[in-house]
């Protein structure tokens, strides 16, 4: 009863609130004009033959976790194709280039029961993954009606979400009633799901410790390990403000400790790159070359500052040891389990609560090392760089703690499986 309500105020605010806000969107650069017709449910390519699976991810993050389960449900479904959407622009600029061959991209269309029915009229789908916590009301129960299998894959609820939704729960329960199956990304989201009304939950574990290896171009790599030479090196890497400056600060102690160490950062936003060099140069006095600027390692260069965009791939496989940002500051953390499926051994600081379920699991297994802050951070770093026997230890537990989360993948595919055959 609700949706139906609220199917009819999006057909009331559509031209009188929504259609002028998605104007606004398309003159801020905001929606991709030419594919706009996608946006509206008029799809611009036909539908491929034989099976079709609808995954929809809303961003970047999402859309990136898809792919090793795209990969993986290919390769059981030769005759199968896999339609991708999400609502941003970036996202559909990664997809175009990460994208195998029999999946593609299209944007979903704005919420509206009009394009919803249009967008799934043409294509079909014979069952549809939804990823994360995106809940568009409209288009699910449009989904529900046509009778399509909607899986919620990698279902996450936020403790901020989960008091809001509990505040609203005849509203909460009549979405999750759309889903056939809610997979929660851990035992607590699977928890909330279930008290939030979800009829049919289970937690097979979280997808993203699945991830695809992150691409590596050989020559760049060989031509960094070269100018690197046989100096002593580690990784600080998707660091945000700030956490750049907390360990400049401690590093000609690091270097006294261990001569001619080389440092290299790869902050989260690479715009930040110029920023982060004069600002370690001119307080710190370290030496400090730019990767963006085309600046080459030499034997005096204290820090390299890899400011560039798709080449994280290259720096988690040259170091065997990573700090991972956004955690010597409240933000988070950021994605710890990409270095450690690369061999590396990986420290964290104490801000990991965009984690929490993956760093407890880690730790049980040894896999991740947590710090306290920038102090412990760098006594840890000393002690690995100074100690390859158990650097190597903390690298084999990361790598195998890592391998073993990632069998997710074939327990997802078994119940995608059950719906789809």
């Amino acid at each position: 009863m609700l949706i139906r309500i609220y199917n009819t105020l999006l057909r009331i605010l559509y031209p009188l609130v929504i259609k002028p806000y998605i104007e606004k969107r398309k003159k801020n650069g905001k929606e991709d004009i030419k594919r706009f017709n996608e946006r509206i449910g008029r799809p611009s390519k036909p539908r491929p033959e034989g099976k079709l699976i609808w995954m929809h991810g809303a961003s970047v993050g999402e859309s990136i976790s898809m792919l090793p389960l795209i990969q993986k449900l290919l390769e059981t479904y030769s005759d199968a194709h896999i339609m991708v959407t999400t609502g941003t622009t970036t996202s559909a600029e990664i997809m175009a280039k990460r994208l195998p061959e029999r999946a593609f991209h299209q944007y979903l269309p704005i919420e509206n029961p009009t394009f919803a029915t249009r967008f799934i009229k043409h294509w079909r789908p014979d069952i549809a993954l939804w990823f994360e916590s995106e809940f568009w009301p409209s288009t699910l129960s449009c989904i529900k009606r046509k009778n399509i299998p909607l899986i919620l894959v990698n279902g996450r609820i936020s403790n901020k979400s989960f008091k809001r939704w509990q505040q609203f729960e005849f509203a909460i329960k009549e979405i999750l009633d759309c889903f056939t199956l809610c997979l929660g990304q851990s035992d607590q989201d699977e928890y909330r799901l279930r008290v939030l009304g979800a009829k049919n939950t289970l937690c097979l574990g979280n997808l993203k410790y699945a991830g695809l290896p992150l691409p590596v171009d050989e020559e760049k790599k060989k031509e960094i390990a070269e100018q690197i030479g046989n100096r002593t090196t580690w990784l600080v890497s998707s660091t945000h403000e700030d956490e750049e400056f907390r360990i400049g600060k401690f590093l000609k102690d690091l270097e006294k400790k261990i001569p001619n160490v080389l440092t290299f950062i790869a902050p989260r936003h690479p715009h930040r790159g110029i920023e982060i060099k004069e600002r370690l140069q001119k307080e710190l006095g370290l030496k400090v070359a730019l990767r963006s600027a085309g600046e080459k390692i030499t034997n005096d260069t204290n820090v390299y500052i890899a400011d560039t965009i798709g080449e994280l791939g290259i720096w988690y496989e040259l170091f065997d040891l990573v700090f991972i940002g956004g955690s010597l500051i409240p933000h988070g953390g950021q994605n710890f389990m990409e270095p450690s499926r690369c061999r590396d051994a990986v420290i964290v600081g104490p801000h990991m609560h965009n984690f929490t379920d993956a760093v407890n699991r880690a730790k049980k297994a040894d896999g991740v090392i947590q710090v306290n802050d920038v102090i412990d951070l760098m006594a840890m770093v000393e002690n690995l760089l100074t100690n390859p026997e158990l650097l190597d230890a903390k690298q084999s537990l990361a790598y195998n703690w890592a391998y073993g989360e990632a069998k997710v993948l074939d327990g997802i595919v078994e119940k995608i499986q059950c719906y789809l055959d």
